[in-house]
């Protein structure tokens, strides 16, 4: 086993206490009540909680390191404290160390940007379990080992526990792992220590301004991944997106390029988009799947671009992504016999996402009304929620305003915000229900033969978290039964 002092290699750092060369540790945490006898403890500035005000409780668990910004007030001679510039930065080498490098045994591809993660990532890995190999996945819905399906708290864990599903990962063989990465991973250093085979960029938009305060933050929060990547990684990037080039800046790694529109590496023609699927010329070569919309489109094309960069056969690759299905909650259709309402239900809770799924309906939906659920959550950026209400109301014929994860925040109050973005005309066009599942009914009680409903914001989850607690709750289920209320007007 290694000591301590073999773990810190190539990080700087000052000690204080008892000598790493004499200490081997048992575990790494963040948090003070996990903290255990030979466990090292991180004590993590954070934007809610500082860490360094329970290095006392982790050493009266018993744990044996500390990894600190600054020195406690007391320093105990039998226990091992590290001093470093920024506990973020260094806990992601120290954690890959302790768990021996797992990426790099793994061929690991991150894929970050504000829309499509969670669909690429979601699409790669099914597309190489297809291709014959033992894969895992990180993503917002799920995290997998192969075939085994484990909780998902966060986009991207922290670094303690992202280098221990690595290992996992590892361990069962996985030969490729794809995995979102977050912006709030990148600038949080949850990524560090973490050896990519390739980064994948999608676009770039509105979105998490309540933590990166401005947008230049948020482009470089994204931007710091792609600076990580080495020389022998590839850096692919949507061209069509004008912030594709930021990205590669400073970017050590082979540059790609995706587009449909722009001069690039793998391209796309589109041919047909219905509500059937698409069809593509993708790459030169003519090509059908069932996913829908231009934006599908795009995951699609850098699916495909990774595989080949990833050195699988093209003609392999294009068959068996004609098959693939959309991940759930992601432009996922709800359908109950004998109804002819549809019913879609999209994770899209940025105004670009939403936006796209919503010109996709307007393209693909000739004879009946769209008919919207949407709302904004609580206790994030505010400054969207206006812009959200617009983007609804503008592909809309029928839009109702309703809660959407209020967390700690009054749900009328997130609607005032999202109403004073209408006009006048588009607010004549809107209903305000605060309860979800009665909004959910009234879309159903108001659409008629041929309309389409679309409940946005929420997709794969299965909970509403109100006042701290996390109630049970499911769009696709809620659709389903108000669906089956409305049957009757139909048969």
């Amino acid at each position: 086993m290694s000591t301590l002092k073999d773990l810190l290699a190539n990080i700087n750092y000052n000690i204080k206490g008892r000598s790493p060369a004499d200490l081997e540790l048992a575990g790494l945490c963040l948090d003070s009540r996990q903290a255990k006898m030979g466990w090292l403890f991180a004590a993590l500035p954070g934007s809610q909680v500082d860490g360094h005000d329970y290095i006392e409780q982790a050493l009266a668990n018993g744990c044996s390191a500390v990894l600190c910004e600054r020195w406690p007030k007391k320093i105990a001679a039998k226990v091992c404290y590290i001093k470093v510039e920024k506990v973020a930065d260094a806990l992601g080498p120290l954690a890959a160390n302790f768990y021996e490098q797992p990426s790099q045994q793994l061929a690991l591809v991150g894929v970050t940007g504000t829309n499509g993660k969670t669909s690429t990532v979601s699409l790669l890995y099914r597309l190489f379990k297809k291709l014959g190999h033992k894969v895992g996945l990180i993503s917002t819905i799920e995290n997998r080992i192969d075939d085994e399906v484990l909780k998902s708290t966060h986009t991207t864990p922290n670094a303690i526990e992202l280098q221990a599903l690595l290992a996992q990962m590892r361990d069962a063989a996985c030969d490729y792992v794809f995995m979102e990465v977050s912006s709030h991973a990148a600038e949080q250093g949850r990524i560090a220590g973490a050896h990519f085979t390739g980064g994948v960029f999608s676009n770039i938009s509105h979105d998490h301004l309540d933590y990166h305060k401005t947008f230049k933050n948020y482009i470089f929060a994204k931007k710091r991944f792609f600076d990580q990547l080495p020389s022998s990684a590839f850096a692919l990037v949507n061209a069509d997106d004008k912030r594709a080039e930021v990205m590669l800046q400073n970017c050590s790694a082979k540059a790609y390029r995706y587009a449909q529109k722009q001069l690039a590496d793998f391209r796309f023609r589109l041919l047909e988009n219905s509500l059937s699927g698409l069809q593509l010329e993708l790459d030169g070569q003519e090509f059908h799947c069932s996913l829908v919309g231009d934006f599908n489109a795009y995951n699609l094309l850098a699916v495909y671009a990774t595989a080949i960069l990833l050195e699988e056969p093209k003609t392999e690759v294009l068959r068996i992504l004609s098959s693939l299905k959309p991940p759930a909650g992601r432009f996922e259709y709800v359908r109950i016999p004998n109804n002819p309402v549809q019913a879609i239900v999209d994770y899209a809770h940025t105004p670009d996402a939403l936006e796209k799924v919503l010109q996709t309906l307007k393209a693909t939906t000739s004879t009946g009304r769209i008919i919207t659920v949407v709302g904004c959550g609580g206790n994030r950026d505010n400054s969207k929620r206006p812009i959200m209400a617009q983007k609804a109301a503008a592909y809309s014929d029928l839009l109702i305003l309703s809660s959407d994860n209020p967390r700690f925040e009054e749900p009328e109050a997130i609607l005032d915000e999202m109403w004073a973005g209408l006009s006048k005309a588009q607010q004549a066009q809107t209903y305000r229900q605060v309860n979800r599942r009665e909004a959910i009914r009234w879309a159903c009680q108001l659409a008629q033969a041929e309309d389409v409903i679309l409940v946005a914001g929420k997709g794969h989850e299965t909970y509403q978290e109100i006042k701290g607690e996390r109630l049970p709750f499911d769009d696709r289920e809620e659709l389903r039964q108000a669906l089956e209320e409305q049957l009757a007007k139909f048969v």
